[in-house]
């Protein structure tokens, strides 16, 4: 068992498998103080190549063994242990033969340069496939985005999205943009849960209430508290992103592309929120389901049901501009079948309602449904490997973003729907209506364009044209076949600034 060292004591770690040495590492992220007033743990050396999900830092691995905290050594085995557990994790949870759409191996580089930031790219000319993290120095103290789990867990969170959902990449809507974003979150959730310790430490400090504010819900504090030194208002005040939130569903579509952290927005960070903090509510009532005094085991338990649910719902859900409520509805359904056969419903659809992403209408729908009815089919790597792995293409009036050419393709989402339900209207009655994928699609590409997330390079048009000084954007205009096509370069961590 993993157990905490008390400071200026010797360690006493647990006795690792034979020929496996122990090393030093956060148990979540380190904390707002930089440096970290928290106290590493011990684990296992990690093993990079452990399938299905291997990964491998670049350059030269340092011998395993206890190192202090601020050394470039610490921040490997910080780096190494927190991705070997979300990967030991979801490996647990989707098809058998998964892999990586990077390769066979998800490369890391623990310090791409200088940013507050973190990313997940394929690679796009401009960056080396994989993860990578980076540093910055603030305030006189230099924070490595690497040294966090949080990030770490996150980042491989949107690899392990992209493995079994490559649709969702180059997807031009907010919805999916944003699910990206809290499903890494959710990863991140999951992922520190398999610490012992610090599962012990969640439920002292929660008394079993998941959703309260707690080291759980609190992601990236040390990051967080990085970026809120230069721009206070752009992140929550505890952390980068608190998923014990009060959010209700609003159609993306009618916000603003940016706003201060404690209002939504349709940048996907910010209503990434929505679903991360329905996810929290899900997780904690799935937890207190287990039996009248649920444990620490439980616990691990409601975490892998609460995955398995929702990959199911990810590799059934159809890709449309109204992404949520399609995920909401197959994670009803998913719960419904066996192992969980109706244990978790009302949990998940009474959560769903509570945050608009379901409607009561949709609710109601989805409880007059048999699930015995519906097809099965079952998903494998082999048919997620055969599925198209991009969406289909459409144009759109490239005018107003000051290109060379009077169109931009983008990749729309317009897959069938399984389910006719949407999320809840704000303002009216009833449900939302949903939007075509070509207006989701220009809204969302105009959302980049005024956030500056696009790269254009020469694809500007001499006159009109204009170049953001964006330090790092998520999406580049490439030509292809003789046309100009928007493309994501990379999900990145933080919120980069000029």
């Amino acid at each position: 068992m993993t157990k905490p060292r008390k400071k200026n004591a010797t360690p006493k770690p647990a006795k690792p498998p034979a020929g496996v040495k122990n090393v030093a590492v956060w148990e979540d992220d380190p904390g707002p103080h930089n440096p970290s007033t928290l106290t590493p743990v011990d684990v296992a050396a990690p093993n990079q190549a452990a399938k299905p999900y291997p990964y491998k830092i670049s350059g030269t691995t340092p011998p395993a063994a206890v190192y202090a905290t601020g050394t470039a050594h610490f921040r490997f085995y910080a780096t190494a242990a927190a991705l070997r557990r979300t990967a030991d994790f979801w490996a647990k949870v989707v098809p058998a033969g998964t892999k990586w759409q990077v390769g066979k191996t998800l490369p890391v580089a623990l310090d791409s340069g200088v940013d507050l930031n973190a990313f997940y790219t394929r690679g796009d000319g401009q960056d080396t496939p994989g993860l990578h993290f980076f540093h910055a120095t603030v305030a006189g103290h230099t924070y490595f985005s690497c040294e966090s789990p949080d990030v770490c867990c996150h980042e491989m969170g949107h690899a392990v999205l992209d493995s079994i959902r490559p649709q969702l990449f180059d997807a031009q809507t907010i919805e999916a943009a944003a699910f990206h974003e809290g499903f890494a979150d959710v990863a991140a959730i999951l992922s520190d849960l398999q610490v012992p310790s610090f599962r012990a430490a969640v439920l002292a400090e929660t008394g079993g209430t998941l959703n309260r504010t707690s080291r759980l819900s609190r992601l990236a504090e040390q990051l967080g508290a990085a970026i809120r030194i230069q721009h206070p208002d752009a992140v929550d005040p505890d952390s980068l992103r608190n998923a014990a939130n009060s959010f209700f569903y609003r159609d993306p579509q009618t916000l603003p592309p940016s706003a201060p952290a404690s209002t939504l927005s349709s940048e996907p960070h910010s209503f990434s929120r929505v679903f991360s903090g329905a996810f929290l509510d899900i997780l904690s009532a799935m937890f207190k389901l287990q039996n009248a005094t649920p444990t620490a085991d439980d616990l691990v338990k409601a975490t892998l049901d609460a995955a398995r649910v929702l990959v199911n719902a990810i590799l059934a859900a159809p890709v449309v501009p109204d992404y949520y409520s399609q995920i909401a509805a197959h994670m009803v359904t998913a719960s419904q079948t066996a192992p969980f056969d109706g244990k978790y419903t009302a949990a998940i659809k009474s959560a769903f309602v509570r945050r608009g992403i379901l409607s009561l209408q949709a609710a109601t729908t989805l409880s007059s449904i048999n699930v015995r009815n519906l097809p099965k089919a079952a998903v494998t790597a082999a048919t997620i490997s055969k599925a198209p792995a991009s969406l289909p293409k459409a144009s759109i009036s490239a005018a107003a973003y000051g290109l060379s050419r009077a169109s931009l393709v983008v990749h729309t989402a317009e897959d069938a729907k399984r389910f006719g339900v949407t999320s809840a209207a704000l303002g009216v009655l009833g449900s939302l209506e949903p939007r075509s994928p070509q207006n989701a699609a220009e809204s969302y590409t105009e959302d980049l364009f005024q956030r500056g997330r696009v790269s254009v390079g020469e694809h500007a048009n001499a006159t009109t044209g204009a170049l953001h000084s964006m330090a790092f954007t998520t999406h580049i205009v490439v030509e292809e076949n003789g046309e100009l096509v928007l493309k994501r370069r990379a999900f990145e961590c933080g919120l980069t600034f000029d």
